[in-house]
Parts: structure tokens; C-alpha cells; sequence
């Protein structure tokens, strides 16, 4: 098994900079790249915000969050992501996209490295095979947001070796996680059931049976969840809820996972929920409002 000690992220969205922050905390060195150095200044600065509230909550005391961004480093060239033990891909779900990012960091990477994909959807046997290292590649999908929720899901290729995940699980619980098995099939596990469950949710607004915010109370009443589906569709962003659901429609072919065609509608409108602005809610006064 290899001993892993610094963790290169490539992307720093929202996911990328939430992982970077937990291996930070977990005592990883960690290198953050993307395609520009402003979405990585913007990305170090969410992570410090985020290590800031869980100051601020009693979650870490102040030590442990200077350590922690001390650990970070800035990798605007994509190589040098290459020199760590463990490189974790959290770029947009698209498997093209990956598949080139996989391509290109392959001439630089070093012979331990293991290679790791944050897909939410997209098979990690084909992921696997744009490497050069299939057998020690292997799905680590993390939950959003990344330092509240305590799941990884862990998903095999059938090239990936037992030694890749044993690394892969142990790395995962040393971050304060649980890890779930899931096999390589589209959308693994969480959101295989949770993405088809918002998709109706927006059917259900679509033939009129309920508003925006019937739909939501609901549920969040009458099922005891958290937050409403179409709430929780515009927090993960209504792009990447297309995606999956296109994923699973084209890995399955049953009917049943086919995107309602007002989830296309809003993605087409650039209404991608939260970080848009708009979504099935408009952020862009005091509270949010629902937009249908």
C-alpha cells in the first residue's frame, strides 16, 4: 500500500477547495490547481471562510486552522500536481472534460501515484482507462459540502488493484469519514436515488401538481428531509442534476431516469440554481424566492 502524504486537487470549485480543506485538517499536504490562478485564489478563499466558520462554531480552534491553510499550496501548472502521492480530479462532471485532464496529467505523474476521480455519475472503469494506471485508479466521491457531510462513496473500476483501495478507504476515514462500497455502475449509490427523486420533484412542478414551494414544504415536512428537492437541486446546481440524470438515462436506458424537460429548460436559461443566481429560486434579493 502506498503511504500517502500530500494530496494534489485538480479543480477548485466548490468540491475541489472542500477537500482540499478536510486533507488540510487532516494533516495533508496539499496542492490546489485550475485552469486559472484567480479560480484558485477564489477557491483558497472559500477555504479560509469555511475554516473560519468552523472556528468561529467551536469545530477547530484557531492553530488548527492556521496549520491547515499552511498546508495548502497553489499548483497553477498542472504537472506538478504529478509529484504527489494521491491526485484527485474535481472538475466538472463531464466525462470529457475528465477523460482530457487524465490525459494530460499522465506524462507527469510519478510511478506511487495513485489517481482518484470526485465523479458523482460517470464510470471509473472508462475514466480509468484514459490513464496510463487503471489498476490504481478508483473513485472517491465526496459529499457536498465537503467538511459537513461525513460520507465518501468508494468506487472500484474492474482494473482497479486491492492495494488502490485499501489505500483509497484508509485515506478517506483518516479525513473523519465513513466510507461506503459502491460498485462502478452510473451514479454509484447517493445519487442513483437522490438525483431521480429531484427530476420528479420537478415533473411534479412541471404537470402542475404542486408550486415551487408546496413542492418543497412537503417534503421537507411530510418526509423529514432537511431541505426540498427543488432547494437541494439549485445547492448542487441544476447542470450537474441534468448530467447525472443524462448519465443514468444513456448507462440504463429505462425511461424512468429521462430528464424533465424543464430541468433542460432552466439549464438552457443558464438558471443553474444557487451559484447562478437563479434556479428554481431567485437568490439575488434578501431571501430567496421561488421562480415559478
Amino acid at each position: 500500500m502506498v503511504q500517502i502524504k500530500s494530496v494534489g486537487i485538480i479543480g477548485a470549485g466548490q468540491m475541489g477547495s472542500g477537500i482540499a480543506h478536510v486533507c488540510a485538517l487532516g494533516g495533508y499536504d496539499v496542492l490546489l490547481h485550475d485552469v486559472s490562478q484567480d479560480k484558485i485564489e477564489a477557491g483558497l478563499a472559500l477555504i479560509e471562510r469555511n475554516m473560519a466558520r468552523q472556528v468561529a462554531r467551536g469545530i477547530i480552534d484557531q492553530s488548527a486552522m492556521e496549520a491547515g491553510l499552511a498546508r495548502i499550496k497553489a499548483a497553477p501548472e498542472l504537472q506538478t500536481v504529478g509529484a504527489t502521492d494521491l491526485a484527485i480530479e474535481a472538475a466538472t462532471e463531464n466525462e470529457d472534460v475528465k477523460k482530457t485532464i487524465f490525459k494530460a496529467l499522465t506524462p507527469h505523474l510519478a510511478e506511487q501515484t495513485i489517481l482518484a476521480s470526485n465523479t458523482s455519475s460517470i464510470s471509473i472503469t472508462r475514466l480509468g482507462a484514459a490513464s496510463d494506471r487503471p489498476e490504481r485508479f478508483i473513485g472517491l466521491h465526496f459529499m457536498n459540502p465537503v467538511p459537513l457531510m461525513n460520507l465518501v462513496e468508494i468506487i472500484r473500476g474492474i482494473a482497479t488493484d486491492a492495494p488502490t483501495y485499501e489505500t483509497a478507504v484508509e485515506f478517506a476515514r483518516s479525513l473523519g469519514k465513513t466510507t461506503a462500497n459502491a460498485e462502478d455502475f452510473p451514479a454509484f449509490i447517493v445519487n442513483r436515488i437522490l438525483v431521480p427523486m429531484i427530476n420528479e420533484a420537478i415533473y411534479t412542478l412541471y404537470e402542475g401538481v404542486g408550486t415551487v414551494d408546496a413542492i418543497d414544504t412537503a417534503l421537507k415536512l411530510g418526509a423529514n428531509h432537511p431541505m426540498g428537492p427543488l432547494e437541494l437541486g439549485d445547492f448542487i446546481g441544476l447542470d450537474t442534476v441534468l448530467s447525472i440524470m443524462n448519465v443514468l438515462y444513456d448507462g440504463l436506458a429505462d425511461s424512468k431516469y429521462r430528464p424533465c424537460p424543464l430541468l433542460v429548460k432552466y439549464v438552457e436559461a443558464g438558471w443553474l440554481g444557487r451559484k447562478a443566481g437563479r434556479g428554481f429560486y431567485d437568490y439575488r434579493g434578501e431571501k430567496p424566492v421561488p421562480t415559478r
